[in-house]
This record gives structure tokens, sequence and C-alpha cells, in this order.
């Protein structure tokens, strides 16, 4: 019978400072060639919201509170945090678990919905990271299996909704029912969408039937990247933005569903560029935050390790 002896929270990682934008990108482009052009304004993006990115030390946070909640129930396992593209990076982590005794541990991908370019491509960083400490230092790395998904979790819909609520309490009254809430996710090539986009359906559905004073409701795509030639899934918010304006929309207010703590995908995809088109349009904006370290979220990064560790008693 299986024994966990930890967690391994997994996820993107970001750049703590200026100097680290550069070797952070050239990690996350993995050698595919890609214009100075673009790269240079991906800069100039982490450049606007100061040059670094909260998303390790929100990670971190996350990682402190599921330990503290973990541990207050009588299951004192320690919590590592793997990134596929910075420090800590997985291999340095699966390295650091293997060396303190580690033989089986829970994977949590900090990503809500399942796809092929989420949980699948950290899946195969992992696997690729324990070949080569293998080959290269014939270490015996820990198994990770992972936790089931938790895009309809109650606890994460109840972040969602009580971040969400946070930020509908802050619309005037007169344009409550106005204000058109735009779900956001990060958009994937169309061919990858199963089961992402019914998870983040469902997900939706979940928070909009929690919600008061809620209006329509719409699920959007932001911070498309790839081949121009290539479908996405759509509609990009920026263009959903500019057709509520078109047809007289006064309100909106985004809720990033799709991602877990903010980073430049959210502090500038979202509350500069999307918030410049709702400006064009004279439209009031407004941002949910994510999750991040909400207490329901982390009671349900606990209560997903509780479920894990039920499996194999």
């Amino acid at each position: 019978m299986k024994e966990y002896q930890a967690v391994l929270l997994i996820g993107f990682g970001g750049p703590t400072c200026e100097e680290e934008i550069q070797p952070f990108l050239e990690n996350v482009l993995e050698g595919r060639k890609v214009s100075n052009e673009r790269i240079e304004e991906v800069i100039h993006h982490y450049q606007v919201i100061g040059s670094k990115s909260p998303f390790n030390e929100l990670t971190f946070k996350q990682a402190k509170g599921l330990r503290g909640i973990l541990k207050k129930e009588g299951l004192a396992l320690p919590v590592y945090v793997g990134m596929r593209n910075w420090d800590p990076l997985l291999k340095d982590v699966l390295e650091m678990m293997s060396k303190d005794g580690i033989e089986n541990a829970i994977g949590i991908i900090l990503a809500p919905h399942q796809g092929e370019a989420s949980w699948g491509r950290y899946q195969t960083a992992i696997q690729r990271c324990k070949e080569i400490l293998k080959q290269e230092k014939n270490y015996k790395t820990p198994a990770i299996y992972y936790c089931e998904p938790w895009f309809d979790h109650p606890m994460f819909i109840e972040a969602m909704v009580d971040q969400l609520q946070s930020e509908i309490d802050n619309i005037p009254i007169y344009l409550k029912n106005q204000t058109r809430v735009l779900f956001t996710a990060h958009s994937v090539p169309e061919s990858l969408s199963h089961p992402y986009v019914q998870q983040i359906f469902k997900s939706c559905r979940a928070v909009a039937s929690n919600l008061d004073g809620l209006g329509e409701w719409s699920l959007v795509y932001q911070s498309r990247s790839g081949r121009p030639d290539q479908p996405w899934l759509e509609p990009d918010v920026c263009d959903a933005i500019a057709d509520l304006g078109k047809k007289g929309c006064q309100s909106v207010l985004l809720s990033p569903i799709g991602f877990v703590c903010d980073h430049v995908e959210v502090l500038y995809d979202l509350d500069v560029e999307a918030q410049e088109i709702a400006q064009r349009f004279n439209i009031r904006f407004y941002r949910a935050p994510t999750v991040n370290d909400h207490p329901s979220f982390l009671r349900m990064l606990a209560d997903v390790v509780k479920r894990t560790l039920k499996e194999v008693c």
C-alpha cells in the first residue's frame, strides 16, 4: 500500500525581479523561435506591472497556508513547491525530495481546469525531470500521484464567489443589473480544448448560480499566443469588451476563473489591456481577484490532499 510522505504544489513560475525576466522567458520558450519584437513586448508587460510577477510569492503563501491546515488536522506532511519555468524549478525540487527520502508524493497542479495545454504539460515536465535525474545522477525520484480535478470543488467555487461578490459590492447600485460579467480563462488551440472548455463552463455556472446581484455572464478567453493561422478559443476578452461597448454596455466585471493567483496575464492582460479597451468605449471596468490565498481555497487544497490520502486507506 502506498504511503504518501509529502505534497508537491506544481506551478508555472515567474520572475521575481527585472534581471530574471529574460532568462525566465527563455525557459518558457524552450528554444522555440519567437521574434525579438514579441520578446521585447512581453518584457514591457512585466515592466509595466513592476518588473516582477507575484506568482511565486503567492504560491508560497498557498503552500504555507496548506501546510498549516494539514498540521492542525494532524497531517504533518511537508509541502514542496516546484515551478515549470523558474526557481524553484521542478528538477531541483524533485532532487531535494529525493534527498529528503520522499518516495511517494501527492501532486497538485495549480491550474483549475484540465487539458493538454495545462495539466498535460506539467505532467510531461515532471516526467522529463525525473528521467534527467535518473540519467545524470541515478536518482530514484519520488513517484508523483496527481489529485483528482477540483474545478467544481465546493470550496474552490466558494472562494471564487467570495472574490467576485466583494467586487460586485463595489459597483454602484444603479449599475449592478447592467454590469456584464466576463469569466476569463487562458485561450488554447481549439485542438486542445477537451475537456478544458467543458470544465470551465461548469465552474462558471457553479459560481454564477451562487452570486447575488449578478447580471448576464459570458465566458471569454485571454492571453492568446502561437501562430496567427492556428484556431484558438474565442472570443478574446478585448474583442468581447469592444463588442459590448458598441452595444451600449456601461459596465463590465472580469473574473479570471482560469487562474489561481495574480500574475502578468492578469495584471497586464486584464488590468491594463482589457481596461484600456473598456475606457475607449466609456465602460466602467471592474476586476475580481483570483483566489490567491483565500481561506476557502486553502481549505480546498487541504481537502484534496485528505481525499487522496483516503484513497489508499
